[in-house]
């Protein structure tokens, strides 16, 4: 028998990639076969609306006692935990449905109310924290995140031991999705059940992300540092200091006692490598996320470029020969800078070639605006052809990027680029000018292109979502999807990727103190120099017809269809497991 349970801050609501990844694995076929029940563990960040809402729109609710629902089956099993920790519970279901298949999943959901928990019990957690792990917690009693799921860890770990999750002829995995699991991890590690295995779910490395987004060089000075550092036996503190004041870091350093680490992508590994020689010693596995492989024709991929192509001429009087594309949050990390400068030089030869084309940003800083907001910002300023600064229109971030946006359109005659600040891509969501058949699938069936050129992109699934539809995918070299991409083609082109090497240095000799005084005009001149040869691949592979736009969708699929959830289960995720259930449950002392 064996109980996989997540802990995740996304047990309930898919907000980012966690809860992509949570969907993908759990619908597919392989992970089903193998894994006999799945847990959703996370606290109950609101109590607002009623109890049938807790777990979701597909959610059943069985039991919470923030709402009165005690029934006797259930009382019995949570109100011991309920009283000792001074805690709430919601107890349940929601579904999971496979979006090609529609088969529906059900998993068991935890939800842990720590707004009034008794502190006696989570100091003496805290103290074993340190005692075992070294963490020290009054370092990070400011920091809520950290605060909560430590808070978490303990009665949580009771409520799954309640339900009977725990087998006595399995296996218990506790998969930390991020910092945000560790410390139910860790409770795992220190309980006396031998019934316990710990797994890692590294989406990221936590520690190296706010390094480069923090450095004026970004990803031209991290990567090139730490090859050279690996290569010198080099780690971490010695080349940017002690990192003990981030609780992240504190967490993501204690992930070397669990019994496995997942890592999304190579350099995800790579980067767990460089936090400390002990983690030479690690077991560490790869885990890439998997993408969608849904199968098109060409008068599918037609359609819904039309309707990109409809919603530009009603806001600009144009129809573009080409739609690109970029869907993602709005951080440095996301490098959308650099999509401008690509299109600089895209635009010129456009002129030559009397082509256009359409730029559609769809990023934003901020939750889902309301549709009451969308329709007054489209009739009193042309939203989102104009925008203005502050809400509900431009966060401050939002209007960074918008400055660019103008400067690169006051320039430009055959592209212009829009910035949709929204989440959605429908009348629902973008207001009455878009298309009224258009739907979100539209903007990834339709895509020519999709810009990804991450300074820090651990996978990045978004970007690969229009492969399968025969979109072209613009990547950067430490994007961890390069190397599902090239373990799938076997090292082979694949006409759909177009790969941005932002580390190639003009100069490869230059010694790491030399890189860690990059500033952004060193940085500006590479970013110039990638920009104008990433332009001359995409001149060269856009499509110029029909056949060459079926092709794409072709080879697209061919190798999108190699890289779904249920290859991801059976030849990573699943392996991995099985290695920590493998292994042999020992406590190290720090």
């Amino acid at each position: 028998m064996r109980t996989v349970v997540h802990v995740t801050h996304e047990a309930v609501e898919k907000v980012g990639g966690i809860g992509a990844v949570l969907e993908g694995l759990i619908t597919s076929s392989a992970y089903n076969a193998s894994c006999d029940r799945t847990v959703l563990v996370c606290p109950l960040f609101s109590t607002y609306g009623p109890a049938e809402s807790r777990l979701g729109p597909d959610g059943e609710v069985l039991y919470s006692s923030v709402d009165g629902m005690i029934r006797s089956e259930w009382a019995s099993k949570f109100r011991p935990i309920e009283e000792r920790f001074n805690v709430g519970i919601v107890y349940g279901h929601r579904s999971f449905i496979h979006p090609d298949t529609k088969m529906r999943v059900s998993a068991e959901v935890l939800l842990i109310d720590i707004t009034r928990i008794d502190h006696r019990e989570i100091n003496h957690f805290k103290g074993r924290l340190w005692e075992h792990f070294g963490i020290e917690s009054i370092k990070y009693e400011n920091s809520w995140d950290f605060d909560q799921y430590v808070k978490l860890a303990p009665p949580a770990l009771a409520a799954i031991e309640s339900i009977g999750a725990v087998p006595h002829d399995g296996h218990c995995v506790i998969v930390a999705h991020e910092f945000m699991g560790m410390p139910t991890a860790l409770a795992a590690i220190l309980s006396e059940n031998s019934r316990y295995r710990t797994v890692f779910y590294a989406h990221e490395t936590a520690t190296m992300r706010k390094i480069v987004e923090e450095l004026p060089g970004h990803d031209t000075v991290f990567y090139n540092v730490l090859r050279k550092a690996r290569s010198q036996d080099m780690y971490l503190d010695d080349v940017f200091g002690s990192q003990d004041h981030y609780f992240k870091h504190a967490l993501i350093s204690a992930t070397k006692y669990c019994d496995n680490i997942l890592a999304v992508g190579d350099y995800v590994m790579k980067e767990f490598r460089f936090l400390g020689p002990e983690f030479n010693h690690v077991d560490i596995d790869l885990c890439y996320n998997g993408i969608p492989s849904s199968k098109i024709d060409l008068k599918d991929k037609l359609i819904s470029k039309l309707r990109l192509q409809r919603y530009c001429e009603t806001l600009l009087d144009y129809r573009p020969d080409y739609v690109f594309t970029h869907v993602s949050r709005l951080t440095v990390s996301k490098g959308l800078w650099r999509d401008l400068k690509v299109l600089e030089h895209v635009e010129k030869a456009f002129r030559q070639q009397n082509k256009t084309a359409v730029m559609y940003f769809l990023t934003t800083e901020l939750p889902r605006r309301r549709p009451e907001d969308v329709l007054n910002m489209e009739q009193w300023w042309r939203w989102p052809v104009a925008h203005r600064e502050g809400l509900p229109d431009l966060s401050h971030g939002e209007a960074a990027l918008y400055t660019g946006i103008q400067e690169f359109n006051a320039k430009a005659r055959n592209v212009k680029v829009l910035l949709i600040n929204q989440f959605g891509f429908d009348q629902a969501t973008c207001g009455k000018r878009i298309p009224a058949d258009t739907e979100f699938l539209d903007i990834r069936r339709g895509s020519d292109l999709e810009f990804g050129q991450s300074v820090y992109e651990p996978f990045g699934i978004a970007m690969l979502e229009p492969l399968t539809f025969g979109g072209l995918c613009v990547v950067t070299n430490v994007c961890g999807c390069v190397g599902f991409v090239e373990d799938v083609t076997k090292g082979q082109p694949l006409s759909n990727f177009i790969l941005a090497d932002y580390t190639n240095l003009d100069d490869p000799s230059l010694k790491i103190e030399d890189l860690l005084k990059f500033d952004q005009v060193q940085r500006d001149l590479i970013e110039k120099r990638i920009a104008r040869k990433l332009a001359e691949e995409i001149l060269r592979k856009l499509p110029k017809n029909n056949d060459d736009m079926e092709g794409l969708i072709q080879s697209g699929y061919q190798a999108a269809s190699h890289m779904g959830w249920d290859v991801v289960a059976k030849n990573y995720f699943l392996p991995a497991v099985d290695r920590a259930c493998r292994k042999q449950r020992v406590l190290q002392m720090v």
